[in-house]
């Protein structure tokens, strides 16, 4: 049990922060490299890459290398699972409702 809650604070972790909010955002029109994020965000390769690595550990991102690039896109599963996990915990179940 405790495996799935800290996989829950990974991604809740990647969403509690403006620019990996922003990056998401930019990456809802589709793959981007990170040359082009590095550009749009205004921040350093660094930065950059601090906030990705959070956001592909949280699965919500995907990554693949062509070059000396890195590419970077929505990960569909992943999406799809931190919304199922937030719906999960933060909706009442009936059996608790009388206690």
């Amino acid at each position: 049990m405790e495996h799935r809650f800290t996989n829950d604070a990974k991604i809740f972790k990647a969403l509690c922060d403006e620019k990996r909010l922003m990056i998401l955002e930019l990456l809802q029109s589709g793959e981007k490299c990170a040359c082009v994020l590095i550009d749009k965000m205004d921040m350093g390769q660094s930065g950059l890459s601090y906030h990705m690595k959070i956001l592909c550990e949280s699965g919500i991102v995907t990554s693949r290398q062509e070059g000396k690039w890195t590419h970077y896109s929505l990960s569909k599963s992943g999406s799809e699972y931190a919304l199922k996990r937030l719906r999960c915990l933060t909706t009442p179940r009936a059996e608790d409702a009388f206690e």
